[in-house]
């Protein structure tokens, strides 16, 4: 009776055991997606390389792809700018081209000193989407550019902010938490201006446009 009792005891423990273990790991699972999902880190592309030391503290993969979405808004919003300033027929569009060069040449200054100092290979092109939206705005003439230069810009910056956030609250390396900084403060003023025309389409603003910066 005694060895039936203690073996039956046994599987009921292990039973329980293995159903606790089942019960636990879709909730760690979906708990570590969720708090992914809320800093904006799910969205980074992962290039193999680790968490590396540096000078400047721990360098993640999610800061080294958030450093490349820096240098890659500038390569098609610098362009961008000049292109507002030079087509723009309101003060209003040559504002928001000008901020957009402003605002790109500092922070690709910046983001050259990053990649340099951090061993960070930065692009010099900008991405297929990136490429077709200035596609887009070149062939495009008259208030059909002018709408879709601001709708384009306005909803790009719109869905940086979420990665911008992580970075910024979660990266514990010294120069990617100012680029963070000086890439929000560029981020806000874009919005700002760009909102200032009073071309932008806000119903429009939630289709998927993936983060640049």
């Amino acid at each position: 009776m005694a060895t039936r009792y203690t073996i039956g005891s046994g599987l009921v423990i292990s039973a329980l055991a293995v159903t606790l273990i089942a019960l636990l790991i879709p909730v760690d699972s979906f708990g570590s997606r969720a708090s992914a999902a809320a800093t904006g880190t799910a969205a980074a592309d992962d290039d193999g390389g680790g968490t590396v030391s540096t000078a400047y503290g721990p360098l993640t993969a999610a800061d080294r792809d958030f450093v490349r979405k820096v240098r890659l808004a500038g390569l098609w919003e610098l362009p961008s700018g000049r292109q507002a300033q030079q087509r723009g027929s309101t003060p209003a569009l040559k504002t928001a081209g000008q901020h957009l060069i402003d605002g790109h040449t500092e922070l690709d200054r910046q983001v050259i000193q990053v990649g340099q100092a951090l061993g960070v290979d930065l692009p010099n092109q900008p991405t297929a989407q990136q490429q077709d939206w200035l596609g887009q705005m070149n062939r495009a003439r008259g208030e059909e550019y002018e709408r879709l230069f601001v709708q384009l810009l306005r909803k790009a910056h719109g869905k940086v902010f979420a990665l911008l956030a992580g970075i910024r609250a979660q990266t514990k390396n010294s120069m990617v938490r100012a680029l963070a900084t000086s890439a929000n403060a560029a981020v806000l003023d874009h919005i700002t201006v760009l909102e200032d025309t009073g071309l932008v389409d806000f119903d429009a603003l939630s289709d998927n446009v993936q983060p640049t910066k």
